[in-house]
C-alpha cells in the first residue's frame, strides 16, 4: 500500500537559471502493486494503479460549486502563489506548493473528529461546535514599515491561506461540519500599497472551503449564529489570542453572551496533529533539510581566518535562497571562539582569529516548513589536539542518540541519555572529577551542556511547543539531535587547552518504523570530512 499525496521536489537547471520544481509521485492509499501505468491528467508524473481506479487528484476535496468560481479571472494574483500564478510552484488544486486541498480537507476533519470525541467524554450532552481559528496579524517595525508577515502556523495548517486578518471559522456536528473563510476584502486602495488581495472569490477558489466571507461580517455572522443556538461548544484559543483586537472587539463579546456549554482550546488538538507529518509534509522537510545542509557546506567552505561572522550569515542566507528557500527559519549563530559558548548569540559582529572554531547554528524555511542545522569547525581549516579531542566526544555522542530514535522512546529519556554520555565523556577529558556518578554527575554535567538535546520540528522551529518532550516518539515525527561541550574561557576548573570551546553538533531526524532517517546527512560532521572540505575553501 502506498500513502497518498506524496511530492518530490527537485532543482532543475534551464538556461543558466536555476528552478525549483515540485511534482507528484503517485495518487492514492489503494494502489496495487501490479497494474496499469495511467498518466495522471493533473500532475506531470505517472500513477500505478487498476484501470477502474479514479486518480485521487481528480478528488479535490473541496465541495466548490462551479457557480462559486471565479469567471475567467486566472490571471489575477491572488496574494499568495496559486496554480494560474506561479505553475513553477503549484501544482493544480495545490493550495500551498507541496499541499493540496485534499490533504487540508483531510487535516480539517480530523481536526472535528478529534473535537467531537473530546466533547463526548467531557459534555455527551453538546452536539453543535464552533471553531475559531484566527490568523496572524501583520506586525511593523516602525510606523507603516511592515516586517515580512508570516501566518499563524496553526491557521497555516488548517487551510493555507496567507493573508493577515483572517479567521477559519467550522460549525461542525456529530453528521456534517461547515468551513468558512472570513477574509479582507478587496480594496483597490490597500492594495495598492500593500499588494493584491485574494477576496472572498479567490479564497473560495484556492482553498476549497465551503465559503468565505468579508472579515468585517464575522461580527454580524457571530450574532445570528447566537440566534439559533444554545448550549454548543466553543473551539478557541482565548488563553494567548493571536489577534488581540479582534478578540476584545468581537470574539470575547461572543463569549461573554454565555450561550455556550464550554470553551475549549483549539491549539493542543491541532498541534498534536502537525506533530505526526504527512507524506507530503515528510517530503517538505527533507527538501528545507537539504537546502540547509547544502547551504552550510558552502558556507563552511567560504569560511577563513578573520571572516566577520556576519559575511558567513550572508552567505547561509544567500545559499539557502538561491536553492528556493523562502528566507532563514530565524536568526543564524555564527559564533567564533568563546563566543560559541553563548548558546543564542545573534550580534555575529565580530572576526573570527585563525586558529578558532566557529559554532554555525542555522537553517531555512521553505514553504512553510523548516530545518535546525548546526556544524562546529576551524576556521583554519584544521583541528587543533585540543580541539579535536572535544569534538570527537560531542560527535560520538550524538551518534550514539541517532541511534536511540525509534519509536516508542521519548525526548526526555534521550535527554537523560546524552546527559549521562556527555558526564563519561567529560570525566574522560578530565573536565570533571573521575569518581562523579549517578546524580552528583549529572549536576555536575549540566554547566558544559545546558540545554536539552531535541525539540520537535515542523512549521516552526520549536515545533509543537505545548506538546510535552515525554510522550513517545511515533514514525512520521520530526526531531532535532544537537549534543554539545561548552567550555568558557573563564572557567578554572577545566583544564587550560579546553577553556573557551563551545561545540554543538545538530541534525534533523525523521523517526520511522525502522532506522531513522537524517535528513541533513548532507552536510559533513567527520572531523576529516570538514577538514579535506576546508581545503576545498574557495
Amino acid at each position: 500500500m502506498i500513502s497518498c499525496l506524496i511530492m518530490a521536489a527537485s532543482i532543475v537547471k534551464s538556461g543558466g537559471s536555476t528552478k525549483l520544481r515540485l511534482f507528484y509521485n503517485c495518487a492514492t492509499q489503494s494502489h496495487s502493486k501490479t497494474g496499469v501505468v495511467k498518466k495522471c491528467e493533473h500532475v506531470q508524473s505517472f500513477c500505478t494503479h487498476r484501470t477502474n481506479h479514479q486518480c485521487a487528484h481528480d478528488k479535490s476535496g473541496d465541495n466548490v460549486p462551479t457557480s462559486k468560481l471565479p469567471k475567467k479571472d486566472t490571471a489575477r494574483y491572488y496574494g499568495q502563489p496559486a496554480p494560474h500564478t506561479h505553475p513553477h510552484l503549484l501544482q493544480n488544486k495545490e493550495v500551498t506548493p507541496g499541499i493540496g486541498r485534499l490533504e487540508y480537507s483531510h487535516r480539517r476533519q480530523r481536526f472535528i473528529e478529534e473535537v467531537i470525541r473530546r466533547s463526548q467524554r467531557k459534555h455527551d450532552a453538546v452536539t453543535r461546535h464552533i471553531v475559531l481559528i484566527p490568523s496572524a496579524v501583520r506586525q511593523y517595525m516602525t510606523n507603516d514599515i511592515p516586517y515580512v508577515f508570516r501566518q499563524n502556523t496553526d491557521f497555516w495548517y488548517m487551510c493555507g491561506f496567507l493573508e493577515p486578518d483572517s479567521v477559519l471559522l467550522i460549525e461542525a456536528t456529530r453528521s456534517k461540519n461547515i468551513t468558512t473563510l472570513f477574509v479582507p476584502p478587496r480594496n483597490a486602495s490597500r492594495e495598492l500599497w500593500d499588494g493584491a488581495r485574494a477576496g472572498t472569490d479567490g479564497a473560495l477558489a484556492l482553498t476549497g472551503v465551503d465559503q468565505a466571507l468579508s472579515f468585517d461580517e464575522l461580527e454580524k455572522y457571530l450574532k445570528a449564529y447566537l440566534k439559533g443556538s444554545r448550549n454548543f461548544g466553543i473551539w478557541y484559543d482565548y488563553v494567548a489570542p493571536v489577534n488581540p483586537t479582534l478578540h476584545s472587539n468581537v470574539i470575547r463579546k461572543f463569549i461573554m453572551e454565555e450561550r455556550q456549554a464550554f470553551v475549549e482550546q483549539c491549539r493542543p488538538i491541532v498541534q498534536r496533529q502537525r506533530l505526526v507529518k504527512s507524506p507530503a509534509e515528510a517530503e517538505l522537510m527533507r527538501r528545507t533539510c537539504q537546502i540547509a545542509a547544502e547551504a552550510m557546506t558552502e558556507t563552511m567552505k567560504f569560511s577563513y581566518p578573520q571572516v566577520d561572522e556576519h559575511f558567513l550569515w550572508a552567505k547561509m542566507e544567500y545559499e539557502c535562497k538561491i536553492r528556493g528557500a523562502n528566507y532563514l527559519a530565524y536568526p543564524p549563530v555564527v559564533a567564533g571562539g568563546n563566543r560559541a559558548n553563548t548558546i543564542h548569540y545573534i550580534n555575529n559582529n565580530q572576526l573570527i582569529q585563525d586558529g578558532q572554531l566557529v559554532l554555525m547554528d542555522g537553517g531555512c524555511e521553505l514553504f512553510g516548513y523548516n530545518s535546525d542545522l548546526t556544524r562546529t569547525w576551524p576556521i583554519s581549516g584544521s583541528f587543533s589536539e585540543p580541539q579535536l579531542s572535544l569534538y570527537e566526544a560531542v560527535l560520538e555522542v550524538q551518534k550514539s542518540c541517532l541511534n536511540l530514535c525509534t519509536p516508542g522512546v521519548s525526548l526526555d529519556s534521550l535527554y537523560k541519555e546524552m546527559c549521562l554520555m556527555t558526564g563519561e565523556k567529560l570525566k574522560q577529558l578530565g573536565i570533571l572529577a573521575r569518581d562523579l556518578s549517578g546524580n552528583d554527575l549529572l549536576k555536575a554535567m549540566y554547566p558544559y551542556c545546558p540545554h536539552h538535546l531535541s525539540h520537535y520540528l515542523g512549521m516552526d522551529i520549536h515545533d509543537c511547543s505545548d506538546i510535552p518532550r515525554s510522550i513517545p516518539l511515533e514514525p512520521g515525527m520530526v526531531i532535532t539531535i544537537e549534543p554539545g561541550i561548552y567550555v568558557p574561557e573563564k572557567d578554572q576548573n577545566a583544564p587550560e587547552e579546553f577553556r573557551g570551546i563551545g561545540i554543538r553538533i545538530e541534525d534533523d531526524v525523521l523517526i520511522t518504523d525502522n532506522v531513522a532517517e537524517v535528513m541533513t546527512s548532507g552536510c559533513p560532521k567527520h572531523p576529516d570530512q570538514i577538514e579535506r572540505l576546508q581545503q576545498t575553501r574557495q
